[in-house]
């Protein structure tokens, strides 16, 4: 390889190997901001109006990342108490800038030990997490064990193995062009079906799940193609690609996408819920 550009015989070993010198990790609040903000927001808001609880309750948002989430929590919820935690300090610096969250507190962690004791929120919840945590069924127990009796236990994530990731339509084509491209090391633990066996498992009652749809629309295609960059296993890939590779990339990925009379991109992710109460 010279200058980025794979060529030659060369090509299809390193395309194998590009994603795995860039394994997915999320440090850089701002980054994610870009890339998962928007997206992040729209579904959060639909999943709480489906979540529907009241307010003046203590909240816990495991794998709170860079805080978007729980501000909604703050803002569309009215907690008493809420708390954010995440194993990156630099998406936590980062959370701890928002304007809405300033009354909740992050704390660095593990979504399989939680740093709290027994029952002491009414809500915890998982916002486009779970198939981050390396045994989703420890990360659903944590959750149940600082949730009192009565309280809700929810999460949503996004559709992986069915194709409602925001960014699916370009990790779909790079794989048609032959590069490997990673992704959440438990991407079968967003299926619904996945999720509502983990909820049971926990001993969780009244369960309930559903699908939320959103859309965000782009200015133009360069403006989603651009996004998609920022996504850790879309950029590091695309960056060590052939120029003729990227523009056959561009081509594909233009044409999965549904377009308005004034060029903008109308695009729709999906994302599954599962909602729980804790027993007692």
């Amino acid at each position: 390889m010279a200058n980025g550009v794979i060529s030659g015989a060369d090509a299809p070993a390193r395309k194998a190997e590009i994603m795995d010198e860039h394994k997915i990790k999320f440090e850089d609040g701002a980054v994610y901001e870009r890339m998962m903000g928007t997206w992040s927001r729209l579904a959060g808001i639909a999943f709480l109006d489906w979540v529907a609880l009241g307010k003046g309750l203590r909240w816990i948002d495991v794998g709170c990342g860079n805080g978007a989430f729980t501000e909604l929590i703050g803002e569309r919820c009215v907690p008493a108490e809420v708390d954010g935690v995440d194993p990156s300090e630099g998406q936590l610096t980062f959370a701890r800038t928002r304007p809405g969250s300033r009354a909740a507190k992050f704390w660095q962690g593990d979504a399989m030990a939680l740093p709290f004791g027994d029952g002491q929120f009414n809500v915890a919840t998982m916002a486009l997490v779970i198939f981050f945590v390396p045994e989703p069924s420890k990360g659903v127990a944590e959750m149940v064990r600082v949730v009192h009796p009565g309280g809700t236990v929810a999460a949503y994530a996004w559709d992986i193995e069915g194709g409602g990731f925001p960014w699916q339509p370009v990790m779909s084509e790079l794989r048609a062009l032959g590069y490997k491209v990673g992704g959440p090391p438990r991407p079968e633990a967003s299926r619904i079906e996945v999720m509502r066996q983990l909820w049971t498992d926990a001993g969780l009652q009244d369960i309930e799940t559903r699908e939320i749809a959103v859309a965000k629309t782009f200015a133009s295609f360069d403006g989603y193609f651009s996004d998609s960059l920022f996504i850790p296993s879309i950029g590091p890939v695309v960056k060590e690609m052939a120029l003729r590779d990227v523009d056959a990339l561009k081509r594909r990925v233009c044409e999965k996408l549904r377009m308005d009379a004034q060029g903008r991109v109308v695009h729709t992710a999906r994302a599954n819920a599962v909602k729980g109460r804790v027993p007692g």
